[in-house]
């Protein structure tokens, strides 16, 4: 065998085993989400409502559960239009006769079914025994289809990107250290953590944005320019982290303060920003009519504005953590089940907390730190007006902790 061919060879081996190992880790990191057995969340006359934003994963959850399960089942797809037709008729007889002889029926991008509420709330109200499983994308049409129909019939749990506490299982604290760059750059959408190199997660996140974050919305008929809607994505993302006045974004893109106003409210009911607000308690000089906004995700957010340079490169490093750390901490209180409200604090004279969140009675303010800092205090107005909460600084040390 000549040189040439043992070379040829070893590539071959080589390029094999990187493909395999990628199989392997994709394989494995699918069954470490939060979710991955919906059993225990069944239960009779209770449809289970699973939202999300699109490609975290939801279809792959529920298919996988299936495949596990021993009722048996029906999976169906919003998409199909005798589907829509059976479940949208609000026709008790025909939806009968569609989930006669199963003990499950699950169905995915629910909302693209016409009333898909009043189709479940038959199911349930006909006294069957049927478990309902329903998955959707876009909160705010899914939500309003369901909400009122099922108002007591439901359980509603969001599927996130992939959040630190889910990874934890796999890689240690260590270890997610060493990843928080690429975490803050290109996000933890799964197939974007599980791509083989920097390329592929920047080609996954283009396309996310371009054809998947604002397709819900821009399929309604009264979003009519998907321009200002980029547009407005960008200004947000260029303001993470800092308090955004919704008339200075109407001045900025030259529309009104209402449509502004609405557009921000469809882009967080779908699942791409979170608003914060501020913390008030009646004291004059804090600050309360502008609110915050973060990305769902730190790699959309970089995408929105085209941006994916390395953190040395990067002149907001803290926004992208501030927003990374926000975020993660909103994934673990939704999945340990942590009631909280969640604000910012500042005064007009310029004493500020990032975060607050008020539990148990009581306030906890965080201030989020990428920089290495001396002790911080907490700002005076803070410790004289509410001496009896709590303040703490999470920075790169102690971030896990907080997150996951």
């Amino acid at each position: 065998m000549n040189s040439g061919s043992v070379t040829t060879n070893i590539l071959t081996k080589i390029g094999i085993c990187a493909i395999l190992s990628i199989v392997i880790f994709q394989t494995f990191f699918m069954l470490q989400r939060f979710y991955h057995n919906l059993a225990p969340l069944l239960e009779k006359n209770r449809a289970l409502i699973l939202f999300g934003p699109r490609r975290v994963g939801k279809t792959t959850l529920l298919q996988n559960f299936l495949k596990t399960t021993p009722l048996k089942y029906k999976l169906d797809s919003g998409d199909n239009i005798a589907t829509q037709q059976v479940l949208g008729s609000q026709d008790f007889p025909k939806i009968q006769e569609y989930i006669s002889g199963y003990q499950l029926i699950a169905i995915d991008e629910a909302q693209n079914i016409p009333n898909i509420g009043m189709g479940l709330k038959i199911i349930i109200d006909q006294g069957s025994d049927t478990f309902l499983i329903a998955t959707g994308s876009s909160s705010f049409d899914l939500s309003q289809q369901v909400g009122e129909p099922l108002t007591g019939r439901k359980k509603t749990i969001t599927l996130y990107p992939v959040a630190q506490k889910e990874l934890i299982s796999q890689w240690n604290k260590h270890e997610l250290r060493e990843k928080l760059e690429d975490f803050l750059i290109f996000g933890s959408y799964p197939e974007v953590i599980t791509a083989p190199d920097r390329a592929k997660k920047i080609e996954i996140l283009t396309e996310l944005v371009e054809s998947y974050v604002l397709k819900d919305i821009l399929a309604l008929e009264r979003v009519k320019s998907p321009k200002f809607l980029l547009d407005l994505l960008k200004l947000l993302a260029f303001q993470v982290g800092s308090e955004v006045s919704h008339s200075e974004l109407a001045t900025q893109l030259k529309i009104d303060v209402k449509t502004v106003d609405r557009y921000i409210d469809l882009l967080e009911k779908s699942f791409i920003i979170r608003r914060v607000g501020g913390l008030s308690r009646n004291l004059r000089k804090e600050i309360t009519k502008k609110s915050k906004y973060y990305f769902l995700d730190t790699g959309i957010r970089n995408a929105v504005i085209a941006q994916f340079n390395g953190l040395e490169n990067r002149n907001d490093v803290g926004q992208l953590f501030e927003n990374f750390v926000v975020m993660e901490r909103e994934k673990k209180c939704h999945y340990d089940a942590i009631v909280r409200s969640v604000y910012f604090w500042r005064t007009y004279d310029g004493q500020e907390i990032d975060m607050v969140e008020e539990r148990g009675g009581g306030l906890f303010g965080y201030e989020v730190k990428w920089s290495e800092t001396k002790k911080i205090q907490a700002p005076a107005d803070w410790k004289k007006h509410y001496p009896q909460a709590q303040y703490q600084v999470i920075n790169r040390e102690n971030y896990l902790d907080f997150i996951a």
